[in-house]
């Protein structure tokens, strides 16, 4: 059987994931308090975000390696969030209102030749990920053990930034699915376009070192550097650990 293993999601673009239980989805919109904020550094385009802005404006672990290995907690009641670094030690903030104190917490782990950190950015109902539309991510462990396998090194699932991890499918087999929908719980999702990957996912989210050329790994096994796809939700539904996933 195919199962839903892993619920993920970062709060704060780049900086922070957390695993869940469960989580309902909403059609149209991406999973919730994902991506809900994003820090802003001083050459973004515009300091005051009105609307979904491209991934270049925002702080990113493929420029800091080091916010790949933040691990975050989400108080949804509050909106405050619990970020936790191995050398930078702990805090918790509310990014409505404490960006300062987030920015300032940050600037130590945000290499200095880079534009220094500057605000956080939140548009209501506006997931900040790196494409404008509301996508759920859908990635599968099984591809992930195959290139593990291939590269002979352990792969975080971390490393992907993912929502929705699958176990039980054939390795790869997740790009024929575009065009398909996916039954997941009481939710469907149709799936939309494969995910092409960054350097951001050669960093260890442990220790945020570099230490496995991922990309170059998928260029010499495929030709490319795509891993997971993204899909949109058709059909509101809650979804949890465990879930059968259903091909329809």
């Amino acid at each position: 059987m195919t199962r839903l293993a892993h619920i993920c999601r970062h709060p704060i673009k780049s900086v922070g994931f957390e695993e869940l239980g469960t989580v309902v989805l909403t059609k149209g919109s991406a999973l919730p308090f994902d991506r809900e904020w994003a820090v802003l550094h001083e050459a973004a385009k515009s300091l005051h975000l009105t609307a979904w802005a491209p991934k270049m404006n925002f702080l990113r672990g493929v420029a800091g390696h080091a916010l790949m290995a933040i691990s975050a907690r989400l108080d949804e009641g509050t909106r405050s969030v619990t970020l936790t670094h191995p050398t930078a030690g702990q805090i918790t903030v509310l990014p409505d209102t404490d960006g300062i104190a987030l920015v300032d917490w940050l600037r130590p782990l945000w290499p200095d030749d880079r534009p220094a950190p500057a605000r956080v950015g939140h548009v209501p109902g506006t997931a900040l990920t790196d494409v404008p539309e509301a996508y759920v991510s859908i990635l599968s462990l099984d591809s992930n053990a195959d290139l593990a396998r291939r590269m002979a090194v352990d792969l975080s699932i971390h490393r992907w930034r993912g929502n929705l991890w699958v176990e039980g499918m054939a390795p790869w087999s997740e790009a024929g699915l575009i065009g398909r929908k996916l039954a997941i719980g009481t939710a469907v999702l149709e799936v939309q376009a494969p995910i092409t990957r960054c350097k951001a996912t050669t960093v260890d989210p442990e220790t945020g070192v570099a230490d496995a050329d991922t990309l170059a790994a998928l260029s010499a096994a495929f030709g490319h550097q795509d891993f997971g796809v993204y899909a949109m939700v058709v059909e509101s539904g809650h979804v949890a650990v465990d879930d059968k996933v259903s091909l329809l």
